[in-house]
C-alpha cells in the first residue's frame, strides 16, 4: 500500500504543481486507488487537498518519491527521525519548499469499522538532493534485472516449475500498450513506460516470493533469491527515477 499511493501522490502532485491537472482532480486521482488521506495528526489534522494547497501557499515547488529499505535509504537524506519512519513504512514523500523541505509518511487510518484511508505523517526533512539514478540510468538498470530475473525464474526444475500466475506476469511485460501507467499528465514519455514496466515487475517479484521452493536446489534457491533481490532493487529505482523526473530539462 505505501508504495502504491506515495507513487501517486508524487506522480498526480508534480502534475498539479506543473500545472497539468487542477488540485481537484490531482486529489481525486490519489484518493482514488487507497481511499480518503489526511495529512498531519491530531488535532491539527487537514484534509489531502487542504494540506496541498497550505504546502503551496508556503512554498512548496515539488514533490519527492522516496522508497527506502533497511541498508538502502533511496530518496531519503535525513535527519535520522525521518529516515527511520519512512524505512518502516517502505516509503515516504519529501515536500520540497523555498530553502526547507517536510517529508510525509504513509500509514493506513482506520475509523471504525468501515472507514479506511491513509493518514501522512509529517516530519523535518533535510532540504539536500538525493542521491538517486537518473532516467536513463534507472531504465538500462531496469532491463538488466528484468532479463537476468526472467532467466533465473525460468531456470526451475519440472517438478517444482512456474505458476501460471507468474507466467502470465511474464507475458504481460512484452505487452508495451496495457495502458497501466501509474503516472501523471505532463511526465516525459519515457517516465511513463519505465514506471509501467516497473510496476508490471513489482508484481513479478510478489508473485515469484510465493513460488513453491520444493524441487529446488539450494544453488537454485540462492540464484532465484539474489535475482528477485536485485530485480526489486532495479524496480524501486525506476520509479524513483521515473516519478522525480517530471522537472527534468525536455531533451
Amino acid at each position: 500500500m505505501s508504495r502504491a499511493v506515495a507513487t501517486a501522490l508524487v506522480a498526480w502532485g508534480n502534475a498539479w504543481l506543473t500545472g497539468h491537472v487542477g488540485l481537484d482532480e490531482a486529489v481525486d486521482e490519489v484518493e482514488k486507488g487507497a481511499g480518503p488521506q489526511i495529512l498531519g495528526g491530531e488535532p491539527a489534522e487537514v484534509t489531502l487537498r487542504r494540506g496541498l494547497g497550505d504546502l503551496r501557499v508556503g512554498g512548496l515547488t515539488a514533490l519527492r518519491l522516496a522508497l527506502p529499505e533497511p541498508g538502502d535509504p533511496l530518496g531519503l537524506t535525513g535527519p535520522p527521525g525521518f529516515n527511520a519512519a519512512a524505512i518502516e513504512a517502505g516509503a515516504a514523500v519529501v515536500a520540497v519548499l523555498d530553502g526547507r523541505a517536510m517529508g510525509l509518511v504513509p500509514s493506513e487510518d482506520r475509523r471504525g469499522s468501515s472507514y479506511v484511508g491513509v493518514r501522512w505523517t509529517t516530519h523535518d526533512a533535510s532540504a539536500a538532493a538525493p542521491d538517486v539514478p537518473s532516467l536513463a540510468e534507472a531504465d538500462r538498470r531496469l532491463t538488466l534485472a528484468m532479463r537476468d530475473a526472467t532467466e533465473a525464474l525460468l531456470t526451475v526444475d519440472d517438478f517444482a516449475g512456474v505458476p501460471p500466475e507468474v507466467g502470465d506476469a511474464l507475458v504481460d511485460l512484452r505487452d508495451p500498450g496495457r495502458g497501466d501507467h501509474p503516472l501523471a499528465p505532463g511526465y516525459p514519455p519515457r517516465a511513463h513506460r519505465v514506471a509501467a514496466l516497473a510496476r508490471r515487475l513489482s508484481l513479478v517479484v510478489d508473485l515469484a516470493r510465493q513460488m513453491d521452493e520444493r524441487g529446488l536446489s539450494a544453488d537454485q534457491m540462492r540464484r532465484r533469491g539474489e535475482a528477485l533481490r536485485l530485480l526489486d532493487d532495479a524496480v524501486r529505482r525506476a520509479l524513483v527515477a521515473a516519478c522525480n523526473s517530471a522537472f527534468d530539462p525536455v531533451p
